[in-house]
């Protein structure tokens, strides 16, 4: 596995060795040993969790406070998404910054999100499958989210308003500012 820190610290891109022959192909979607190795991290994961959706559907941006703040290791099984990390950790030098990566089937890249940011995802192909690892376990009363299309974090989500898909709950999401000073 070949691991890139993003320019935000902690923020991991990590993409796998293939092996490839007439049969198919085969490859460690996640090596704890080799992870440690590249990222001086150790997460121990507790929950897995897998969507699937339609092309146009936004999911996030999405996080978990307090005790049960979350890291995540997302990837896509099948299809394609925009993933997004926002760095929401006050102390931070990149404090309300984003990253944006195309996860698809073809490539396996993976992207690790440490505890301290919000995550969404835009599908962009139909019957996209997309799975990720938790180091914590969901708690409904310690969710909390960020509305996607917050003019303070600028987010292209190279997608028009009109075409995005919400869930009523991701419509009705605070902004970053809104949330703060709750």
């Amino acid at each position: 596995m070949t691991v890139h820190q993003t320019k935000l610290e902690g923020c991991f891109i990590i993409e796998p060795l293939m092996f490839q022959d007439e049969r198919g192909y085969f490859f460690e979607s996640f090596n704890s040993k080799k992870f440690q190795k590249e990222t001086g991290l150790n997460p121990n994961f507790v929950q897995d969790n897998q969507s699937k959706s339609s092309k146009g559907v936004l999911r996030g941006l999405h996080f978990q406070i307090d005790d049960y703040a979350q890291a995540k290791l997302v990837r896509v099984i099948q299809g394609s998404v925009l993933d997004i990390a926002v760095d929401i950790r006050e102390d931070s030098k990149t404090f309300g910054e984003h990253i944006s990566i195309e996860l698809n089937a073809e490539s396996h890249k993976q992207l690790y999100i440490p505890r301290g940011f919000a995550h969404g995802f835009l599908v962009l192909e139909n019957d996209t499958v997309f799975s990720y690892k938790c180091d914590n376990f969901y708690n409904k009363e310690f969710e909390r989210g960020i509305i996607y299309n917050d003019t303070t974090l600028d987010i292209d989500w190279k997608l028009p308003d009109l075409d995005i898909i919400l869930s009523n709950k991701d419509q009705n999401l605070p902004s970053l500012n809104s949330y703060l000073n709750a």
